[in-house]
């Protein structure tokens, strides 16, 4: 028996929609250090794009995101002038950190984030 994969449109529902989805979970995680996560749109379709590629399904969607969220987690408990996280397509990529707004700070959100 063969499964058919998921659709890009799919991961990308999967990421966002559910009551447990992952961007809904890392977004309780910051909000217990006051933090504010916003996911560019560019960003939410590169990691969907990437677990499609990698033929991994929703279970990829997790590695993909552990992957672009671990520094940024253990760095923001330490500076508590952190206001905002932006998770651009950028930093998925692994090409640049996601971009951090502190206390006084215009909000930095180039794209509608989610």
């Amino acid at each position: 028996v063969t499964l058919e994969g998921l659709s890009r449109e799919a991961l990308k529902q999967i990421l966002v929609k559910p009551k447990n989805a992952l961007v809904k979970q890392y977004r309780k995680l910051f909000d217990f250090d006051h933090v504010s996560l916003h996911f560019e749109d560019d960003a939410i379709d590169l990691i969907a794009e990437e677990a499609y590629e990698r033929k991994t399904g929703a279970r990829g969607l997790r590695s993909i995101m552990e992957k672009t969220m671990m520094d940024v987690m253990y760095e923001i408990p330490s500076d508590e002038n952190v206001t905002e996280c932006v998770i651009t397509r950028s930093a998925v990529e692994g090409e640049s950190k996601p971009l951090l707004v502190r206390k006084g700070e215009a909000p930095r959100i180039q794209k509608r984030a989610r």
